[in-house]
This record gives structure tokens, C-alpha cells and sequence, in this order.
């Protein structure tokens, strides 16, 4: 990576008011609490309303981040929306967000990485600053996940939930928060996990039009397991710093027990992990800033630090990038 000129200046994040927790999905499928929390760790996650969409609970996580960091975003040069849950296929959830901002001398983008989507965009927004390309850059994670999953089927409903975290990048050489970073995808596992469209097959297979997510969990798992600890190494090995410098973890909170083996694999303990399954669940490109957000607000996250946040899901894509924490 070049020597980076981006800074993270602030961070904000929303879920919506209505808690659906294991107890209710008991009553839903075949299901119950204990079950959940041994094989996920996940206690209860959020819903959005039948009329909130993404770039509502986006537009929201956007007003927590100026009004506790006292930042205004008129003068933010692109909006970059990290999500697979558009509010339409066009336009963008970024440009829905620009309208709902007001902000009128930008450029607006959605990014779908599936889980991966929040570090993809920060990758994406440290390029452009460091480039010169852009001064300030918008980078929101948002997911209504409900909207595109089963509440038949036992096996995904009682994974996902619905938030939305956001941050701000900015021109800084003084100050710059990207150290190192790794990006990968392994598409031909793409079947692994996937929401049909227009195309009802992939690699001449056949899919499950169902038009929510189907996933093989065994499958991502193996993966993910396989995947991460590699992708961790070669994020540090562009750095002298090693795996103890790490003052955190912040991988995609996808399930409890695939996060304790990764870090079990990568000789990581899972005590300095930050994670938001527990209370939302897996929220695809919005478990990161809200883990994230977590950490702030529990004093665990402090200004200097080393963070190793990792995504990685559909795609099967996966993102790694090492940060100084400079808020």
C-alpha cells in the first residue's frame, strides 16, 4: 500500500427500534434460545420497519456520526454506500442518502462486497484520497437484511438482522489511519451463499429462486476458517508489525464460533476481538462499524491503537486492513 493520506475522523450507527430475540424466533420455526446461542453466540438482532429501507436506517447512522463527532458532511466529495440490500436496483442507496443529506457538490456510489463491503469501501476511500482524487469521502455499511430472508427456514433466519454504520474519511498526512491492506475473492465458491436476481443460475447450476438468501453455512465456514487467518498474515507481512502489535480484531461478526476459530487458527486471542452478533446479529456490511462503534462507546477502542478489521462473505470475497485508530 502507498503511504496513505486518509484519516478516520468519525464514526456514527443506527439499528432499528424493534428487537427480534431468540425467544420470538421460537415461536416462529424449530427453534429455541439455547440452540442458537451454542451454534451462533447470537442472542437477539434488529428489524427494520415494513417502510424503512436501507438508505433510511444509512441516512440515520450519517446524523449519529455529525452530531457526536460535531462534523457536517455539505462539503463531502463522494458517498461510497457499502450494502447488497438497495433500496432499488436504481437509483443508488448513495444517491438517495446524498438527497436525504442535501448534499449537492458530490459523487455518490453504492458497493456490494456482501460482508466484505465496509472494508472494500474504506480501501476504496483511503485510494482516492491518497490519489488526490478526493479530500472527503462518506463510507456507510448498511443492511435491511430482513427484507430478503426466510422466516421459514431455520437455518438463516436465525442469523441476520438489520443496522447500519458509518464513517468519515478525510485528507490527513499528519495523522493517516491506513497502514496495510489485502483484498481477495474466490467466485467459483460464489454458490456457497447467494440471493437470486435476473440470472436464476450461476456456472450452469441451477439456483434456489427464492429471492432470499440461501447459504450453505458447513461451506462458508470452512472458508472462512481457511480464508481470514491467511488473509491475516499477508495484511502484516507488509508491515513490521506483527501479530502482537494487534491491539484489536474487528472481523465480520458472522457467527460467534467461526470468529473463535479463526482466531484460534491465527493464534489470536479471542478477548481482544470486538464483535455486535450478540445483540444484532450478523448484519453483513454493517457488523464492522458497529462493532467498531461498540468499542468506542465500552472505552475499549483507544486513540494510537492498531486495529485489524477483516471482512469477508459473499462472493466469496474477503478484505483485510490493518488501522491506526485516530479518533
Amino acid at each position: 500500500m502507498a503511504n496513505s493520506t486518509a484519516r478516520i475522523t468519525a464514526l456514527g450507527s443506527y439499528v432499528p427500534e424493534r428487537i427480534l430475540t431468540n425467544y420470538d424466533l421460537e415461536k416462529m420455526v424449530d427453534t429455541n434460545d439455547e440452540w442458537i446461542v451454542k451454534r451462533t453466540g447470537i442472542k437477539e438482532r434488529r428489524i427494520a420497519h415494513q417502510d424503512e429501507f436501507t438508505s433510511d436506517i444509512g441516512y440515520k447512522s450519517v446524523l449519529n456520526l455529525m452530531e457526536r463527532y460535531d462534523k457536517t458532511v455539505e462539503d463531502v466529495d463522494l458517498i461510497i454506500v457499502c450494502t447488497l440490500t438497495p433500496d432499488f436496483k436504481t437509483p443508488s442507496v448513495a444517491s438517495n442518502l446524498q438527497a436525504k443529506l442535501g448534499v449537492k457538490n458530490t459523487g455518490a456510489m453504492d458497493l456490494n462486497a456482501a460482508c466484505a463491503g465496509f472494508t472494500y469501501g474504506l480501501h476504496v476511500a483511503n485510494g482516492l484520497i491518497t490519489a488526490g482524487l478526493n479530500k472527503k469521502i462518506l463510507v456507510v455499511g448498511a443492511e435491511t437484511l430482513s427484507k430478503i430472508t426466510d422466516y421459514t427456514d431455520r437455518t438463516t433466519c436465525v442469523l441476520f438482522g438489520d443496522g447500519a454504520g458509518a464513517v468519515l474519511v478525510e485528507y490527513d498526512e499528519q495523522q493517516p489511519s491506513f497502514i496495510s491492506s489485502h483484498l481477495g475473492s474466490e467466485g467459483e465458491s460464489g454458490k456457497s451463499l447467494y440471493c437470486t436476481n435476473l440470472s436464476k443460475r450461476m456456472y450452469n447450476e441451477e439456483l434456489t429462486d427464492s429471492g432470499y438468501i440461501v447459504q450453505n453455512g458447513r461451506e462458508v465456514y470452512k472458508w472462512a476458517v481457511k480464508t481470514v487467518p491467511k488473509g491475516i498474515q499477508s495484511v502484516l507481512n507488509n508491515t513490521s508489525i506483527n501479530l502482537d502489535g494487534i491491539d484489536w480484531f474487528v472481523p465480520h461478526s458472522a457467527n460467534l464460533r467461526m470468529l473463535e476459530s479463526i482466531c484460534e487458527k491465527s493464534n489470536f486471542p479471542i478477548e481482544r476481538t470486538l464483535y455486535s452478533l450478540v445483540e444484532y446479529g450478523n448484519t453483513s456490511s454493517a457488523t464492522i462499524p458497529l462493532s467498531l462503534d461498540i468499542g468506542v462507546k465500552n472505552g475499549k477502542l483507544n486513540n494510537g491503537d492498531k486495529v485489524l478489521l477483516y471482512g469477508f462473505g459473499g462472493g466469496l470475497a474477503h478484505a483485510g486492513l490493518l488501522i491506526k485508530w485516530t479518533l
